[in-house]
């Protein structure tokens, strides 16, 4: 038996009153009696009755609801971006719901719909890497506020907010250099992968400004960066004649897939190969050595997105902004860089 939900309406018929009456006793309107507003409470216990945000958005055209689409909800960093967002969220009196398109674009686009459905006032979204068509997000920008974090695109005009993946990378190799190496690989996710690209372009421009030469044998890309694949590109690194003496993995998961490789082979870490990852994984500090790494502060790009999209959902006319917010980022030295004595 289908179980019967509490309405204004059933709360109205019981009580003999308007539905505006009721509504107006539970949010404690000023022009409704002390007793009045004590029997509807009451009677909206005792038949469990729940608002539905929904409906009362509607009618406000406001929902106090932000919707977040992610690529991968159980990636470590995006959990970190995840936790920022609902503390800053709740503090500013706005629920969350969160939904993932597993890098699908059908699936990203069928969220984002769903999400004005749902009556949200405005939306982050960490575009899929697979995004090449964006006419889905510009549709999005026309309706409602939308930020973009993390993975993002210069192509759509909207607030975006992110590290500065090409600076980081360049201060990843630059230690690499500064601690005395010379022939450097990169471990990168094949072309379209817009933190990818920016990252291999702070590579290629601390090579430059070193006077190192760009040797593309050792450039290797990738379509889905994980360990395995980490594991697969270490070896062929290893098979070549002039081996490299560092190598920089884009995201900390291949770096570990690095590690495990030249461990396998007894190869020295880092006095023969040295090794830098980015994200500063959970796992940067449980693997040995550990990984030096570029931290990425995502707790701080969840809360300052969920700030600035706030900001735009209260702005006058909406207004559609388009700025860039680069959040800081830090390199952490571990032992598969430098050696601790």
């Amino acid at each position: 038996m289908k179980k019967e939900v509490t309405t204004l309406k059933k709360l109205a018929k019981e009580l003999n009153l308007s539905t505006s009456t009721i509504s107006r006793a539970l949010n404690d309107h000023h022009d409704i009696s002390h007793a009045t507003k004590e029997r509807v409470k009451k009677l909206a216990a005792d038949l469990n009755y729940v608002p539905n945000i929904f409906a009362k958005g509607f009618r406000a055209h406001k929902t106090n609801i932000i919707g977040v689409v992610v690529s991968n909800v159980t990636h470590h960093y995006t959990t970190t971006i995840i936790r920022g967002i609902l503390e800053e969220a709740s503090s500013k009196g706005y629920k969350v719901i969160i939904s993932e398109s597993n890098n699908d674009v059908a699936k990203q686009t069928e969220m984002l719909n769903t999400m004005i459905q749902f009556g949200v006032d405005g939306i982050l979204l960490s575009l899929s890497k697979m995004t090449r068509d964006i006419n889905h997000v510009l549709k999005i920008l026309e309706t409602i506020p939308l930020i973009l974090f993390d993975k993002v695109s210069s192509k759509i005009p909207c607030t975006q907010v992110v590290i500065n993946d090409e600076e980081a990378a360049y201060n990843a190799v630059e230690h690499l250099i500064n601690v005395g190496k010379k022939r450097i690989a990169i471990i990168k996710e094949s072309k379209f992968s817009y933190n990818s690209e920016k990252r291999y372009s702070g590579y290629l421009r601390a090579l430059r400004e070193h006077h190192i030469p760009v040797d593309d044998k050792i450039i290797l890309s990738c379509d889905d960066i994980n360990m395995e694949q980490g594991k697969l590109l270490t070896n062929i690194l290893l098979s070549l004649k002039e081996k490299p003496d560092a190598i920089f993995s884009i995201t900390d998961t291949a770096a570990i897939g690095v590690i495990k490789t030249l461990k396998k082979f007894n190869i020295k870490i880092p006095e023969d190969i040295a090794i830098v990852g980015f994200s500063n994984n959970i796992n940067a500090t449980i693997i040995e050595p550990q990984l030096t790494t570029i931290d990425q502060p995502g707790y701080r790009i969840g809360k300052t997105a969920v700030s600035f999209l706030v900001d735009e959902i209260n702005a006058p006319n909406n207004i559609l902004i388009n700025k860039t917010i680069e959040i800081k980022t830090n390199l952490i030295i571990r032992e598969s860089t430098f050696k601790i004595k």
